[in-house]
């Protein structure tokens, strides 16, 4: 397999209930948000347009947080509270899946590049948001 092949992962939330599966490549590249919503609760971003992503079980578990903008969903499992994936205001056309949420087993490795999400305008008017 190259570096660059898509392979399946699967993950979810804590308690099961929400499932999912991504197409990525094995060896992993995500951003490490520093604001208050991400550092405060880890998240580890691995962005993928929205047909490599399907939700396989949870919908009716799901609740959505809206805070600031309202344009990222924030999509919660209601019964153990874990955020496994999202649609980022960065990405409304796609998913930022949680690659801590991950199930073990396809992911070959992570590399983590920090993102300072603190200055996002900063970010988008600069171009480097991925």
């Amino acid at each position: 397999m190259n570096a660059t092949e898509l392979v399946t992962h699967t993950g979810g939330c804590h308690c099961g209930r929400v499932r999912f599966e991504v197409l990525a490549p094995a060896a992993l590249e995500v951003s490490d948000c520093n604001c208050t919503i991400c550092s405060k609760s880890g998240y580890l971003h691995l962005i993928v347009p929205a047909d490599r992503f399907k939700l396989l079980a949870g919908g009716e578990v799901l609740t959505n947080y809206g805070f600031n903008t309202n344009t990222a969903k924030h999509l919660f499992c209601s019964v153990c509270g874990i955020k496994s994936f999202y649609v980022p205001r960065s990405h409304p056309d796609g998913y930022s899946v949680n690659a801590r949420c991950l199930d073990v087993g396809t992911v070959a490795s992570i590399t983590i590049k920090p993102f300072n999400g603190r200055e996002w305008e900063k970010a988008v008017a600069a171009g480097t948001l991925d």
